[in-house]
C-alpha cells in the first residue's frame, strides 16, 4: 500500500431493488427512495439512491479492496449526481497517504449523469494482510 496507489474500479448496477432495498434497511422512509411517481412530482426523473446506502457501498468497495481485516476509521463522502434506476456506478480510489498501516483514500464514484459520490475513507490495515481484487458481482 503506497501513495498514488490505484484501487481496481468497481462496476455497480442501480437496481430499483437496490434502491429500495438500501432506503427500508436505513429505514430511510422519504418517498423519493421508493415511490417513483411521488418522485416525480418533486421534479426527479424516478426514484434515486440514499446516502446511507452510498455510504455502504463506498465501504463495501474499500474493504473488498483491502480485506476482511481492514477496519474504516473515518468516511467523509459528498453526494452529487444522484444514481437512479438503470444506471451503472463505477468506484474508483487512489491512496493518497500511508502513514505505517492507515492509508486515506480518495473516492470517486460516477454514473452516467456525472459524479455520485467524492471523498475520502481512511483505513487500517493489519500488519500481514494484502488487498484483495473487488468483485464485480452484484451489489
Amino acid at each position: 500500500m503506497n501513495a498514488g496507489d490505484e484501487l481496481p474500479p468497481l462496476e455497480l448496477e442501480i437496481t430499483r431493488t437496490l434502491i429500495v432495498a438500501g432506503a427500508i434497511a436505513s429505514r430511510d422512509y422519504q418517498d423519493v427512495h421508493h415511490d417513483a411517481e411521488l418522485a416525480r412530482q418533486k421534479g426527479s426523473p424516478d426514484i434515486f439512491m440514499n446516502i446511507l446506502t452510498t455510504n455502504g457501498l463506498v465501504g463495501r468497495y474499500i474493504t473488498d479492496h483491502f480485506g476482511p481485516t481492514a477496519v474504516l476509521r473515518r468516511v467523509a463522502i459528498r453526494l452529487g449526481a444522484p444514481n437512479h434506476p438503470g444506471d451503472t456506478m463505477v468506484l474508483r480510489g487512489t491512496v493518497e497517504e500511508v502513514d505505517g498501516d492507515t492509508a486515506t483514500v480518495r473516492v470517486v464514484g460516477a454514473n452516467s449523469i456525472g459524479r455520485h459520490v467524492t471523498g475520502t475513507v481512511t483505513v487500517t490495515v493489519p500488519a500481514g494482510t494484502t488487498a484483495a481484487v473487488p468483485s464485480a458481482g452484484p451489489a
